[in-house]
């Protein structure tokens, strides 16, 4: 009992290793504080591999949606291929990261770096009744809005072997429901310029509400909850990650303010 127990025990190892092999501390060699602050593919409750993708569908149908709920499987890989169907196989994949992608990114990759988003700002414009939110209690949901001024977060980079496989994992999280519209942008970093993916905000989405006054804005963040959690904890994820990279947003920080005194 006890050798097979060991036996059990080590092939569990050797796949949590072998799972875990992707994230190296050269990921992390601009941002090595970052390293524990970036939930691993393999712990991602949002790493929408098919298998967990079902999960979420069942409890999502349990919840009492429709089977439309989403977007069709067809439309959501539609969607992707017109935007990467012509990547070169060679090449490697930026993705703009400006919200809950700079935690949990939910994807394997070799690299990540500060990135700024000129002529972009985070904003909550989206209103949502899954995930943070329900029917009776609505959130809203970050989104990347066209503003002047700019957009500091963060560009993982995936390798060219994976970027099909993980950008299909990150396109369910994403397009579920359409309420982006992804785009290659041109980001400044640290050690150059580059070309990154980005989920942009749907100003032609149902649920798209644009940027409310910032006591309504408060009030649905504090209110809003959902199978995920409550918007408010993606409130104070987001800005604890942003004071961790040492980025200033005055916005977030006036959210933080006029909850807390709210409560």
């Amino acid at each position: 009992m006890a050798l097979g127990a060991n036996n059990v025990t080590l092939r569990e190892d050797m796949g949590y290793a072998k799972e875990h092999a992707g994230l190296t501390a050269d990921a992390f060699i601009h941002l090595p504080g970052l390293r524990d602050r970036v939930t691993h593919p393999a712990n991602s409750r949002l790493r929408l591999t098919p298998e967990m993708f079902a999960i979420w569908e069942q409890r999502v149908r349990a919840a009492g949606w429709p089977a439309n709920w989403r977007l069709s499987d067809d439309e959501i890989e539609a969607s992707r291929l017109a935007v990467l169907g012509g990547h070169k196989d060679g090449d490697d994949l930026w993705i703009y990261s400006y919200g809950s992608l700079m935690w949990d990114p939910g994807f394997h990759f070799d690299e990540v770096r500060l990135a700024d988003a000129e002529g972009y700002q985070r904003r909550f414009t989206l209103k949502i009744q899954l995930g943070r939110g329900s029917h009776d209690y609505p959130a809203l949901m970050l989104s990347l809005e066209p503003q002047q001024g700019c957009c500091r977060g963060l560009a993982f980079r995936i390798a060219a072997s994976s970027v099909h496989a993980e950008s299909a994992i990150l396109w369910r999280r994403e397009m579920l429901r359409g309420g982006y519209t992804p785009a290659m942008v041109p980001l400044h970093t640290p050690q150059g310029p580059i070309s990154a993916l980005a989920f942009v905000s749907n100003r032609t989405h149902p649920g798209y509400v644009g940027e409310l006054p910032l006591p309504e804005t408060a009030n649905l963040i504090a209110t809003g909850k959902g199978i995920l959690g409550t918007n408010r904890d993606y409130l104070e994820q987001l800005a604890t990650q942003l004071d961790a990279l040492g980025i200033e947003d005055g916005y977030v920080d006036a959210l933080r303010a006029e909850i807390s005194r709210r409560c």
